[in-house]
């Protein structure tokens, strides 16, 4: 998603700490790994599910230092795994939610809980995407997400959020099952949003779709 460890396996309601050493924890992914180019909207990798990950060990942890690396130098809060062209259900992030608390964290196989109609409270802000670059458009979405999924072990964990850290987690998850977030959008505001992406410029390295 482009802008506008401490961690605890799951105990029954626990959720995961991804707000202490924020910069440490980051900044020691990003160095380990190497930033690639990002895919975009037309890549197959990105309107296909990912294959669910069933190995946890040091092939995964460098693909998720690569992902922190590639996540930084394309200046974005989020990033799936195919878009770096890998068919692998994980996404990272590092992102700020609406009280300014900077969250930062793995999540593999993500599954988004559907939340009941009382807590459904929908938020119309504008949202961005590494793969269609330079364009926006404002989506509803839920002001409140909670995906569970598993850490870089394997270890089960449950991550929640709120605001625009809400919207990454949603738009994260959606990527893993072959969504793109113009893919929720109206037909007219899809296509404008194309538009937008044709008209403008990434300003980091992409992938071409031949």
């Amino acid at each position: 998603m482009s802008q506008q460890g401490t961690t605890k396996q799951q105990v029954d309601d626990e959720f995961v700490v991804d707000t202490e050493d924020c910069e440490e924890r980051e900044r020691a992914y990003r160095e380990r790994g190497t930033a690639r180019p990002i895919t975009v909207v037309g890549n197959p990798v990105l309107h296909k599910e990912c294959q669910d990950v069933t190995e946890f060990g040091d092939e995964l942890a460098a693909l998720i230092d690569d992902m922190f690396a590639s996540q930084r130098a394309a200046e974005g809060v989020g990033l799936a795994a195919n878009q770096i062209g890998v068919d692998l259900k994980v996404f990272v992030y590092d992102c700020l939610d609406d009280e300014g608390v900077r969250h930062v964290g793995v999540v593999c196989n993500p599954v988004l809980e559907e939340l009941p109609a009382d807590r459904r409270v929908l938020d119309d802000s504008n949202e961005g995407c590494l793969s269609v670059p330079t364009a926006y458009c404002e989506l509803a979405r839920p002001d409140y997400a909670v995906v569970r999924g598993q850490d870089a072990e394997g270890n089960p964990i449950t991550v929640r959020g709120t605001g625009y850290f809400a919207r990454c987690l949603q738009h994260e998850t959606d990527h893993l099952y072959g969504y793109l977030y113009i893919d929720r959008l109206s037909k007219r505001d899809r296509k404008d949003v194309l538009r937008q992406m044709a008209e403008g410029t990434a300003r980091y390295e992409t992938v071409p779709n031949d």
